[in-house]
């Protein structure tokens, strides 16, 4: 994207903001994953343990440093995530124990950085980075996983549009409109 996309701009607002936001709708603690140097000012920190790892070492690092339970993780490249579906998911996750992840799946296959983790799943996290590889949705064969699927979320009324990832600046071009 040639800029840092926590940084980018959607409606005035960075892509970063937008998805704090949306977090502190539904949690009274938000945490961002990433350098204290370049995020302190905008939150609170968690820096990564296994740094250049990708998103499954973000998750992973959320998952070491947290005391709760339960932990919604929400990409900074997912602007459209509705505050009502994050709630879902996490009354969804509430509502189902014995799952490790409560994640949406939809035609485009799972949304793995929209989804609520329980603790546990840093320990697989750990080792699954420890031996290099770095694929979230490759682990969840090992786990419970409870699926939000495309026939519940049109059900609610939500799109899965509203997980898409703004990933290139076309796509940030086309959002604007």
């Amino acid at each position: 994207m040639g800029t840092d996309k926590a940084f980018v701009k959607l409606g005035g607002r960075s892509l970063l903001e937008r998805v704090l936001a949306l977090a502190e709708a539904v949690s009274p603690s938000v945490y961002i994953v990433g350098s204290r140097q370049k995020f302190a000012r905008l939150g609170s920190v968690v820096e990564d343990v296994f740094v250049g790892h990708g998103p499954l070492g973000g998750i992973h690092a959320a998952l070491r440093s947290s005391r709760t339970e339960m932990n919604l993780i929400l990409a900074v490249d997912m602007p459209f995530v509705e505050v009502q579906f994050l709630r879902h998911l996490l009354e969804s996750a509430v509502a189902h124990p014995a799952a490790v992840v409560t994640a949406p799946r939809t035609r485009d296959g799972w949304q793995p950085l929209c989804a609520v983790y329980r603790r546990s799943f840093a320990d697989l996290a750990e080792a699954a980075l420890a031996h290099g590889k770095n694929k979230i949705d490759t682990l969840f064969a090992h786990i419970e996983v409870f699926t939000v699927g495309e026939r519940e979320l049109a059900k609610e009324g939500w799109s899965p549009a509203m997980l898409r990832n703004l990933n290139t600046p076309e796509e940030v071009d086309a959002a604007q409109r």
